[in-house]
């Protein structure tokens, strides 16, 4: 049975975002919320030693969200969560709303409802984990708009780990090549891309991850192919429940040193190595989280 959390201390205008995923993938998010939210503070949570989520149980991943939420409000005292994760999402977001009533959430899906606005073809292509496709949720999200388009889902098994992977040194040649060789599998799988008859004109990237290797899947599909992510719509929403909650901060947070804190169960060098490529962050906002965080 869910319990709601206990007391605990009043949420504050001044207080941090906190985001999850199962690893580095929701970073592609967290740099749309900076852009988005300049004047915010954040904690992301990458749970990169049980990454993929996609590939995991649904009671699995369900149990590591609702353990990382209550780390972030104990711990972090966030006034937002977002789970920057579409498995997560899908998994536990329901049961999240109910447990924390209180906190704004937000959550990710793929994004089918931009696709249909970008589409010229009426083909669109959807890259997912198997946890996101096989899902309940994206069966309805699916259900709710495919007689409006043709819509390719594909499950990218592998591909979200070799990603994680890229950014540990000792495996980041190996991991840049098995991503080379998923992509193409994949996509190839999916059919023709193009912006003819029945081509696929619009690509769904559908898991965070998938963000951090866009510029190798448009070389693939090629320019004429519109590529749809989540990370925007995602941070306008954000914005517009702390608006709604009156816990949107309008000034600049004096004397604190880092505005974004960083952590990881998994390897704290490749979150730092992703940190520093992806967002421009030195190792220094990159910490392990507690022990006690590692299992369910």
């Amino acid at each position: 049975m869910l319990k709601h959390i206990g007391a605990r201390p009043p949420m504050k205008a001044f207080g941090p975002i906190g985001i999850f995923d199962s690893g580095i993938g929701g970073l592609s998010v967290l740099k749309a919320l900076q852009k988005e939210l300049p004047l915010e503070r954040f904690v992301y949570l990458a749970d990169s030693a049980h990454a993929p989520y996609g590939e995991k149980s649904e009671h699995f991943v369900a149990q590591r969200t609702h353990a990382i939420a209550e780390h972030l409000c104990a711990h972090h005292h966030i006034k937002a969560l977002v789970v920057a994760c579409n498995t997560a999402t899908a998994a536990a977001i329901h049961e999240l709303r109910l447990k924390h009533p209180m906190l704004p959430l937000v959550g990710l899906e793929p994004a089918l409802k931009p696709a249909l606005a970008l589409t010229r073809t009426g083909h669109i292509g959807v890259m997912a984990t198997q946890g996101t496709v096989s899902s309940a949720k994206f069966a309805r999200l699916l259900s709710s708009v495919q007689s409006e388009a043709h819509f390719m889902t594909q499950a990218c098994n592998g591909l979200a780990m070799a990603i994680e992977q890229s950014t540990t040194p000792d495996q980041t040649h190996c991991a840049q090549a098995q991503i080379t060789h998923l992509l193409q599998t994949y996509t190839q799988a999916m059919g023709r891309f193009g912006s003819g008859p029945g081509e696929i004109d619009t690509l769904v990237m559908g898991c965070t991850h998938y963000v951090f290797v866009e510029n190798a899947l448009q070389a693939l599909v090629g320019p004429e192919v519109q590529l749809v992510s989540t990370g925007v719509p995602v941070a306008r929403q954000t914005q517009r429940l702390l608006m709604a909650a009156g816990l949107l901060n309008a000034e600049a947070s004096d004397g604190v040193s880092q505005p974004v804190c960083l952590l990881t169960t998994g390897d704290l060098q490749g979150l730092q190595a992703a940190a520093l490529r992806w967002l421009g962050l030195p190792g220094e906002v990159c910490q392990a989280v507690p022990a006690s965080l590692h299992d369910t």
